[in-house]
């Protein structure tokens, strides 16, 4: 069911943002779940946690790691939320619109799956390159189309 009547295009769109916002939230959950316990084995009293920086190299690297991600989902993606939003509200969701946007989120998965396990830093670093090409594009077209008389 579609009661705004959104192009085919610009639900995909939306729902690409629904999914980013989830992977937000599935990581703050994952950062309760790991630093909580890691401060009480720790023996930090929650105080400490004031300013996280404060918490840096007290904390096992699992659960840093996993704070970080989700710090970093209020980066970058925030830029694709706003744009995302602009692309549906101009009416210019398109085919390439929707592949770059899927790509930025399944980009943004991986790099957030990857930084929270592994942590290879240069697997890492081209995932977020590659979701920025895709951001860079959606970017670039949503002006061509919102300049385009």
């Amino acid at each position: 069911m579609n009661p705004a009547g959104l192009s085919a295009e610009a639900v995909s769109i939306m729902l690409s943002v629904f999914v980013l916002a989830a992977l937000t939230a599935t990581m703050m959950l994952w950062m309760y779940a790991t630093r909580l316990p890691a401060m009480r084995r720790a023996g930090l009293d929650p105080q400490a946690a004031a300013h996280t920086a404060d918490l840096r190299g007290k904390l096992p690297d699992s659960a840093e790691r996993v704070a970080d991600n989700y710090n970093h989902l209020t980066e970058a993606p925030t830029v694709f939320y706003a744009v995302a939003l602009g692309i549906v509200v101009l009416g210019a969701a398109d085919p390439v619109h929707v592949a770059c946007a899927w790509t930025f989120v399944g980009l943004r998965v991986a790099h957030s799956l990857v930084q929270a396990t592994i942590n290879l830093v240069a697997l890492r670093f081209m995932l977020f390159t590659l979701s920025w090409v895709a951001l860079i594009i959606i970017i670039a077209r949503a002006m061509i189309t919102g300049l385009a008389p």
